[in-house]
């Protein structure tokens, strides 16, 4: 398998390539969006449709039970509730899977243009497979997704990677993914929603705003590039794959274990002796939330309500349907910061509860802002609102999607922005610097790192 990655990294460095050139991948996805036909209009709620408000159970379910339901849920802290929403329950995992292939002597990654309901810009390019339990089982009795028997049967290929990651815990209630890329030697036949593209190829595209997808994202970022041993001949090839070499540092010269005793002490503490948790309640049992017709709505300020829409998209196992989204209220904002120390980059991270956090708490960026404001701050936050006014030391800046298959049109900025080193101690409580190789170590440990932290990982680029 460190061949493999050896590969990747070299595919990590290519931008254009001769089986798709970057700029005929873009023209595709062009076509592709004139080819589509996207129709999403949201509609009142009927109790006749498939998808109704199931009073006596205090949920929105559909009529097979399946899928996933909108429930409430609420948060206590020592006892007392501090939080309550809306909250997506869908506990069945499912595949967010890429398959790879080395054609010509570059490791090569299949990608999808990919439609999903909520979509700001109707295709985005998606992972090979990007399917639930209940896609893949055919509970709605749509096709079984293109590419599937692959993931079914990965033990034939070679598994690059294999990991259960979780989504939003402030949107899903312990929802997870298998994140997982296999690499395959046979022929395979290339339908015309995908395309084979370098990994440099795909970090292009991460420019460009909504174009590539969450589950693309959060899959990229599970890559193990610091978990092998690579002897002085690989280490020197690996070295000009990668011009940055503060990164590259970062990622195969760092101590992979770094700061993290102190970052378990600091989680395991948290878990240990802190008193919060969650329970899942009737939608009629939140008091600031009311259930109508239009669907889901706060009767305060609140970062998301839950719509109901009724949706065309041609090209997918299902044409039409009918389900209810979250719909966001404004753009959120998440910062990785970095700073320049022993002669390498290290990141900020932080520790964060979620309110459907799989196991409490994971370890997430620097900034963590939703769209209706935090009122608690600190000297981070401070500082990266007051930089990122100026763009001072702002390395990326980006809008991403989030998964179109739950959310609304929703966008959040992404930021990259160097900092100077700060001493630890003096860091406020649940920040911690770490390297690349720590962080890339962390992300094989199932729900470790949240996914935004994950996708902002996803963005950082050797060149």
């Amino acid at each position: 398998m460190k061949d493999d990655i050896i590969k990747i990294l070299r595919s990590w460095k290519i931008r254009d390539s001769k089986i798709n050139s970057t700029q005929s991948l873009l023209d595709w996805i062009h076509e592709m969006n004139e080819k589509f036909i996207v129709n999403v209009n949201e509609i009142p709620m009927s109790q006749e449709d498939f998808w109704f408000y199931n009073k006596e159970k205090g949920i929105i379910e559909n009529k097979k039970g399946s899928f996933f339901s909108i429930r409430g849920i609420k948060y206590y802290r020592k006892g007392d509730v501090v939080s309550e929403q809306p909250i997506i329950y869908q506990r069945e995992i499912g595949f967010l899977g890429i398959i790879c292939k080395e054609i010509d002597g570059v490791m090569y990654f299949l990608m999808q243009a990919k439609v999903e309901p909520g979509n700001v810009n109707c295709v985005q390019i998606s992972p090979t497979i990007q399917a639930t339990k209940s896609n893949f089982q055919q509970a709605h009795g749509g096709k079984v997704p293109n590419y599937f028997s692959y993931f079914e049967n990965s033990k034939k290929y070679d598994i690059i990677f294999d990991q259960i990651q979780s989504e939003q815990g402030m949107r899903f209630y312990k929802k997870r993914n298998r994140n997982i890329m296999i690499r395959v030697d046979e022929d395979i036949e290339v339908l015309p929603a995908f395309k084979w593209m370098t990994l440099g190829q795909i970090k292009e595209f991460m420019k460009i705003d909504n174009l590539v997808n969450m589950d693309t994202r959060t899959v990229l970022s599970c890559i193990p590039f610091s978990t092998y041993y690579y002897t002085d001949d690989e280490r020197a090839e690996i070295a000009e794959c990668i011009p940055d070499k503060l990164l590259y540092a970062s990622i195969f010269k760092a101590n992979i274990q770094d700061g993290l005793e102190k970052v378990f002490n600091f989680q395991n503490n948290v878990k240990m002796f802190m008193d919060i948790k969650s329970k899942l309640v009737p939608l009629s049992e939140l008091e600031n939330w009311s259930v109508t017709n239009e669907g889901i709505q706060c009767k305060h300020q609140a970062n998301f309500d839950v719509r109901y829409y009724d949706i065309e998209i041609s090209g997918r196992e299902v044409r039409n349907w009918r389900q209810p989204l979250v719909k966001a209220k404004g753009k959120g904002t998440f910062g990785l910061l970095i700073c320049q120390h022993e002669g390498m980059y290290k990141f900020l991270v932080a520790v964060r509860a979620e309110i459907g956090a799989f196991d409490t708490i994971e370890i997430g960026p620097s900034i963590f802002q939703e769209p209706v404001r935090n009122r608690k701050t600190d000297y981070i936050i401070e500082m990266f609102s007051e930089r990122l006014k100026t763009g001072e030391g702002v390395l990326k800046d980006s809008l991403f999607s989030e998964e179109g298959g739950r959310f609304y049109h929703e966008q959040n900025r992404n930021v990259i922005m160097e900092i100077p080193y700060i001493e630890p101690e003096k860091l406020p409580k649940g920040y911690f610097w770490l390297t690349y190789s720590s962080l890339n170590c962390l992300i094989q440990i199932n729900n470790c790192l949240n996914i935004q932290l994950r996708n902002l990982l996803s963005v950082i680029d050797i060149i």
